[in-house]
């Protein structure tokens, strides 16, 4: 039996007056690699947020680990949305990553041998070690979310989220992204949030459709029907056609 890890019950929030999120009712376990896909505006990334404790529920409550996400905030590795850099600023690969270490509990001064050590080995668990003393703005889209990825992993968290990092990824780099999440999950759970449905081919075992309130399944019972009934709109018009027929194939298999 695995245990949970995150727990939200009855989550509202609101901004400004305008209900954001209603209802939000959810459990992640040790194990799960989760998705929270939907459309742009449906509230994923304000979700992952609450979850992150940078904002806080209207009503209901959240628990990570077993309390509130503001006191847990060390154990939670975070990729943001949002990777762009100065490609003129002066920060290599190296230290972008060891910029992750910074808020390991016992560091104020300067990287120990140890610090150099774990930052080594998640850039070499991102395959970027050999980009080490490149600098961060002449990577492409994908080595970039790798090298967040890598710092994000470098606070040796207990669960990874992150927030679409698969934007401005072609397909082959989206599913070379996926499997190297799926490989983190052997350890740690992993939370995606994502508008790309790619992601449920294979690799998350947990998806919840975000829209206001939140629609939650697991990909192995998950057949075209039922995304239909979850989204509201029919999976044809959401995936492409090599995409689909994927998920169809996989459950006649």
């Amino acid at each position: 039996m695995y245990k949970p890890v995150i727990e939200t019950k009855n989550v509202w929030f609101s901004y400004n007056g305008n209900l954001v999120l209603q209802d939000i009712t959810l459990t992640v376990s040790e194990n799960d690699f989760f998705a929270i896909i939907g459309p742009n505006g449906s509230g994923k990334t304000t979700l992952l947020k609450l979850l992150l404790g940078i904002l806080k529920p209207t009503h209901g409550s959240i628990r990570i680990f077993g309390k509130e996400p503001c006191k847990v905030a060390h154990r939670i590795g975070y990729v943001p949305q949002d990777t762009l850099v100065n490609k003129d600023f002066p920060i290599s690969v190296l230290d972008v990553v060891l910029a992750g270490r910074l808020g390991y509990p016992g560091h104020f001064i300067r990287y120990s041998n140890h610090d150099l050590s774990i930052v080594r080995h998640m850039l070499e668990t991102v395959n970027m070690w050999d980009h080490c003393n490149r600098r961060i703005g002449v990577l492409s889209g994908g080595q970039r979310q790798r090298v967040f990825i890598a710092r994000a992993l470098a606070t040796e968290p207990d669960i990874l989220l992150l927030d679409e990092p698969t934007t401005n990824i072609d397909l082959k780099g989206q599913i070379k992204m996926y499997e190297m999440m799926r490989d983190l999950n052997k350890r740690i759970p992993v939370i995606v949030v994502s508008h790309d449905f790619t992601v449920l081919l294979g690799f998350a075992n947990l998806v919840a459709y975000v829209n206001k309130t939140l629609h939650i399944h697991h990909t192995n019972e998950l057949t075209s029907e039922m995304f239909e009934k979850i989204s509201g709109s029919p999976l044809e018009d959401m995936c492409p056609v090599e995409l689909i027929s994927r998920i169809l194939s996989r459950k006649t298999n």
